[in-house]
Parts: C-alpha cells; sequence; structure tokens
C-alpha cells in the first residue's frame, strides 16, 4: 500500500498475519482467484508494476504464478517487511510519481491501494504512461456488507480502513475511462475495454463471483486498444 504516513512500522510488523486468519484466507484466496481471472485477459503480459505492494503479499503471488512483478510502496516499513528471505525486486517511491519510462511494464497493478491514494486520477494516469498493456485493480467495494463491517470496527477501534476511500464498480469505471482518455488521447487511439467482476459476497450468498455491483472486492482490468 501507498501511505507512507498510515502504514507505519506498527500496522506494517502486523499487517501480514491477518493473512493467518480464517476471514483472511478465505478473503485472500477469492481476491486471487478473481485477479488471476482477470489477468488471463493479458496472455502475453510477463512485466507487472504492483503499485502499493506493501509487505509484498501480492508482488510474492504474482511472482508465483509465473510473472515478473516489481513492487512499489512510498512506506518504506512496508518494504522492509517485504523484502525477507524472498528476494523481490522493490522500489520505494510515489504512486503519483513512478521513476519509470513509458511503456516499462505490460500491466500496472493496483490491489487496495487506491483507496488510500491522496489523487488516484493522477496516480491512474502514471500507471497507464508506464505499462502497454493495461491496469489491473482490486479495490474494496462501498457498496457492500464488507465496506459496512469495517467502517462500523473504525467507530470501536482506530483502524487503516479509518483513511480508506472505498469506491463503487461505476466510479471506478469513470476513473479509469478518464485516465484512459487523457493519456490515450495523446496518440488518437481509443481508449480500451474495462472488464470487472465482484467476489467477497457474504457466505449466505450461493457464488464466489459474479457481475452483481455487491461483492466486498472489486476485480476490474482496462484492457489498451492493442490488447481487446
Amino acid at each position: 500500500m501507498d501511505g507512507a504516513n498510515v502504514f507505519d512500522e506498527q500496522v506494517a510488523a502486523h499487517y501480514e498475519a491477518w493473512y493467518e486468519t480464517q476471514e483472511g484466507q478465505r478473503a485472500d484466496a477469492l481476491e486471487k482467484a478473481s485477479l488471476e481471472k482477470l489477468l488471463k485477459r493479458f496472455p502475453d503480459a510477463h512485466r507487472v508494476l504492483e503499485v502499493g505492494c506493501g509487505t509484498g503479499h501480492f508482488t510474492r503471488w504474482l511472482r508465483g504464478i509465473g510473472l515478473k512483478p516489481v513492487g512499489l510502496d512510498l512506506s518504506r516499513a512496508m518494504l522492509v517487511e517485504a523484502k525477507g528471505p524472498d528476494q523481490l525486486t522493490l522500489v520505494q517511491a510515489d504512486a503519483h510519481r513512478l521513476p519509470f519510462g513509458d511503456g516499462a511494464f505490460d500491466v500496472t497493478a493496483f490491489i487496495t491501494t487506491l483507496e488510500f491514494l491522496e489523487n488516484p486520477a493522477a496516480a491512474l494516469e502514471e500507471a497507464l504512461r508506464v505499462a502497454s498493456q493495461g491496469i489491473l485493480l482490486g479495490v474494496l467495494n462501498r457498496f457492500s456488507a464488507l465496506a459496512l463491517q469495517r467502517r462500523m470496527k473504525g467507530w470501536f477501534r482506530p483502524g487503516v480502513y479509518d483513511h480508506a476511500r472505498f469506491y463503487t464498480v461505476g466510479e471506478l469505471r469513470e476513473l479509469l475511462h478518464r485516465a484512459a482518455s487523457s493519456i490515450l488521447s495523446r496518440t488518437e487511439s481509443k481508449r480500451g475495454e474495462i472488464a470487472w467482476h465482484t467476489t467477497l459476497f457474504p457466505r449466505w450468498m450461493p457464488w464466489k463471483r459474479g457481475d452483481l455491483p455487491l461483492g466486498g472486492f472489486i476485480a476490474m482490468a482496462l484492457l489498451s486498444p492493442d490488447v481487446t
């Protein structure tokens, strides 16, 4: 994640432990399955920049499924936790000013990162600039039971989500369209296709993911015109 002031040493040290809980394991499996489904829309992608990589949880996963990821985060504390024994390629930098050339990567990914960025539109423009094939998003859904639950927890105990802005499917689509229009209009190209679905529905619901805009986690991809 990319909020250096939010994710201090104490948060960084305990962040990964959440994935060992029952709730964390369920969310992790569903989120990764949803993201991997969308990554298949980029069949020729190899180089992935994960913006706001935090402890490297998803960076390690991206490498494990055969991609060549670079993790980027503004928080030094998070990057210290991410380094570990895995020898990930990590960069400390601001999501709004990426230190890479145009088209340096195939895909830029934001996984539970956009929620904490000061200027998400500017960050998405930068992400498109450095990605030749498109953007992958994993974002917490404002129109979900999970978002309400996390907000209610914040009323009683401070947490990182007190600083987060959750999004709807429509808001994310609009952000991506605006970023694509700004970047791709310079080459007089069309803006590309958006694909999405949600997951992390309440346990009593009978499906793991679908095109209902109500799941707790939105997986969304913007594919450049060359990919579509």
